[in-house]
C-alpha cells in the first residue's frame, strides 16, 4: 500500500490533532465538516475506515520514518561520464538515438 509522505502525513495528523482538541475545549457537540475531511484522509491515506486506527497506523509510519534519510545520489559529471537528457529534451541532428 502506498503511504503519503512523512512530511504529509505529520501535517495531516497535527491539524486533526489541534482541531479536536480545539473542539474539546470549546465544548463542540459535532465535529466540523473540516475536522471530518481531516478524518477521511487520514482513513483513505492509511488504507483504514475508523480515524483512532487511522491515527495509531499514521503514527507508527511516522515513528518508523524517524530514521535517517539516504542522501540522493548525484550523476556523474566530467569526462567519461554519461549524458542524459531530460523527458522531453530532443535529440540534434545526427545524433544518435540510443
Amino acid at each position: 500500500m502506498l503511504m503519503p509522505h512523512p512530511a504529509t502525513l505529520r501535517k495531516l495528523v497535527g491539524e486533526y490533532e489541534a482541531l479536536v482538541a480545539h473542539q474539546a475545549e470549546t465544548g463542540a457537540v459535532k465535529a466540523d465538516q473540516r475536522a471530518q475531511d481531516l478524518a477521511y484522509t487520514l482513513c483513505v491515506s492509511t488504507g483504514t475506515r475508523d480515524v483512532n486506527l487511522a491515527l495509531k497506523k499514521a503514527r507508527s509510519h511516522l515513528a518508523a520514518a524517524q530514521g535517517p534519510v539516504a542522501p540522493t545520489p548525484l550523476r556523474p559529471t566530467g569526462p567519461g561520464a554519461a549524458e542524459t537528457r531530460g523527458a522531453g529534451e530532443a535529440h540534434g541532428a545526427g545524433e544518435a538515438v540510443a
